[in-house]
C-alpha cells in the first residue's frame, strides 16, 4: 500500500507526529549515558512534536499566530539550554537543533504531505544516532575527495538546470541533453574512481585495473604500462590489470547504452558480454602472492573535473555533426572508417552520438560500435607493448586474441 492511497485524517497525522517524536526521543535517551547534558529524551521529544502538531492545527483553523509563537517558545527553551551548556564548557548544539527540528516535524505532520514529516523525522534520527560513523568518514575524507564531491554537485545541480532544453541548428543539438549525457558518463566513471581509491590498493593491481576500467581503460593501460616499464618484475601483473580494464570497457559501454538508449540493447548485450568474457579469459594467469599490494595504480583523474567534462561535451557535439554528415553522404562504410580512426582516441563520444539520435534506421549502428572498440583495443595493445619491454611477446599474443574476437562479433 502506497502512502498516497491512504486517507491521512487528523487522528492518523497525530499518531505519526507522536511516533516521530518518540523515535527521536529514544535516540536522545540512549545517549544520556555518554553525554550528561542532552536536551530532551524519550518523553520531551514526543511532547515537542505534539506541541508542534497542536500549533499547526490551531494555525489551520485560523489562529495563525500560534505556529510562529510555538516555534519561538521552543527556540527560547533551546537557547536557555545551550547557554547552560556553555557554562559547563560543552559547546555542541546538536540536541537543541534536533529539538527545533522535532517541533517542525510535528507541525509538518499536520500541514503538508505526510512523507515530508516522515522523512525529516527519520533523517533527524539517523543523523543523531550515526555520529561516530559520520565523524569517521569526515576524518578519512581528504581535500581531494571533498573537492571531487563539490565538482560533482557543480556539474549536476548548478550547470545542468540552467541549460536550455530545446534543439538548436539543423543538427538538433540540445544543450541540456548533451550535458545529461556528460553527467551519466561522468557519474559512472565517478563510481569507479571512488571504488578504486577505497579498495584498489587493498586487494592489488588486478582490482585496481577492474575499478580503473570503469573510469577509463585507456588511462589504466598507460598507467600500468609505465609501471611495467619501471618495474619489469611487475609486468605480468600490469598486463593482467590492463586486460581486465579493457574487459570492463565493454560492460561500461553496455551500461551507458542501457541508460541512454536501451532500444539498442537487443543487438549489443550478448556481443559485448562475449567480448568482456574473452577479455577476462585472456587476463587469467597464475597469481604472484608476493605482488598483491605493490605497484598500485597512480592517481586517476576525477571524472567530474570541469575541463574534461566540457571537452567531452564539445567532442560529443562535434562527432554528432560529423556522424550526421557521414551517414547522409557516405553511409555505413563511412561510420566504420570513423569508428576505426576514433578508436585511437575516445570512443564514448562517438558511440553515444550514434545512439542518441539515430538518423538512418536501415544502418546497423552496432557494427561501427564494435569496430570502434576493436580499434581501441588495438590502440591499448600498442600502448602496453611499447612500454612493457619485458613481456612483449605475451602481451602481443593476449591482445591479439582479444582483437581477433571482435571479427566474428562484427560479421555474425
Amino acid at each position: 500500500m502506497e502512502l498516497s492511497t491512504i486517507e491521512w485524517t487528523v487522528p492518523l497525522r497525530f499518531l505519526v507526529a507522536l511516533a516521530l517524536g518518540f523515535l527521536v526521543g529514544l535516540e536522545r535517551e540512549s545517549t544520556k549515558g555518554e553525554q550528561k547534558l542532552v536536551f530532551g529524551g524519550v518523553r520531551t521529544h514526543p511532547i515537542i512534536s505534539l506541541f508542534g502538531f497542536g500549533c499547526a492545527w490551531l494555525y489551520s483553523i485560523g489562529a495563525s499566530f500560534m505556529l510562529p509563537m510555538g516555534l519561538f517558545a521552543i527556540a527560547l527553551l533551546t537557547a536557555i539550554s545551550y547557554v547552560a551548556k556553555i557554562k559547563t564548557e560543552k559547546y555542541g548544539s546538536t540536541s537543541e537543533v534536533s529539538a527545533l527540528l522535532t517541533f517542525i516535524t510535528g507541525a509538518l505532520a499536520m500541514l503538508v504531505d505526510i512523507w515530508i514529516a516522515m522523512a525529516m523525522g527519520i533523517v533527524n534520527t539517523i543523523l543523531l544516532s550515526e555520529k561516530a560513523t559520520l565523524e569517521s568518514y569526515v576524518e578519512k575524507l581528504t581535500k581531494v575527495e571533498f573537492l571531487a564531491l563539490i565538482k560533482f554537485l557543480l556539474v549536476t545541480l548548478i550547470i545542468y538546470p540552467v541549460l536550455p532544453d530545446y534543439e538548436f541548428t539543423p543538427f538538433k543539438i540540445n544543450p541540456a541533453r548533451v550535458w545529461r549525457i556528460v553527467i551519466i558518463v561522468s557519474s559512472l566513471g565517478f563510481v569507479g574512481y571512488v571504488l578504486q581509491k577505497k579498495f584498489g590498493e587493498r586487494l592489488g593491481l588486478w582490482l585496481s585495473g577492474v575499478f580503473g576500467g570503469i573510469v577509463s581503460s585507456t588511462v589504466v593501460t598507460l598507467s600500468v604500462g609505465r609501471l611495467a616499464q619501471k618495474a619489469p618484475e611487475r609486468a605480468n601483473d600490469a598486463l593482467q590489470a590492463a586486460l581486465l580494464a579493457a574487459s570492463v570497457m565493454y560492460i561500461r559501454v553496455l551500461v551507458l547504452v542501457w541508460i541512454i538508449s536501451p532500444i539498442f540493447l537487443f543487438d549489443l548485450w550478448y556481443r559485448l558480454l562475449f567480448l568482456s568474457f574473452i577479455g577476462v579469459m585472456v587476463s587469467l594467469r597464475k597469481q604472484n602472492t608476493q605482488s598483491k599490494a605493490a605497484g598500485t595504480l597512480p592517481e586517476l583523474q576525477n571524472p567530474f573535473e570541469i575541463r574534461p567534462a566540457l571537452g567531452f561535451a564539445l567532442l560529443f557535439v562535434i562527432l554528432s555533426v560529423i556522424t550526421k554528415y557521414i551517414v547522409s553522404g557516405i553511409g555505413q562504410e563511412g561510420l566504420w572508417a570513423l569508428g576505426a580512426v576514433l578508436g585511437f582516441a575516445d570512443i564514448e563520444p562517438f558511440i553515444l552520438s550514434l545512439i542518441q539520435n539515430p538518423i538512418n534506421t536501415e544502418i546497423n549502428i552496432w557494427q561501427p560500435f564494435i569496430v570502434a572498440m576493436m580499434s581501441n583495443t588495438v590502440a591499448k595493445g600498442i600502448y602496453f607493448f611499447y612500454f612493457s619491454y619485458s613481456n612483449r611477446k605475451e602481451s602481443a599474443i593476449r591482445y591479439l586474441i582479444l582483437v581477433l574476437a571482435h571479427i566474428p562479433v562484427i560479421i555474425l
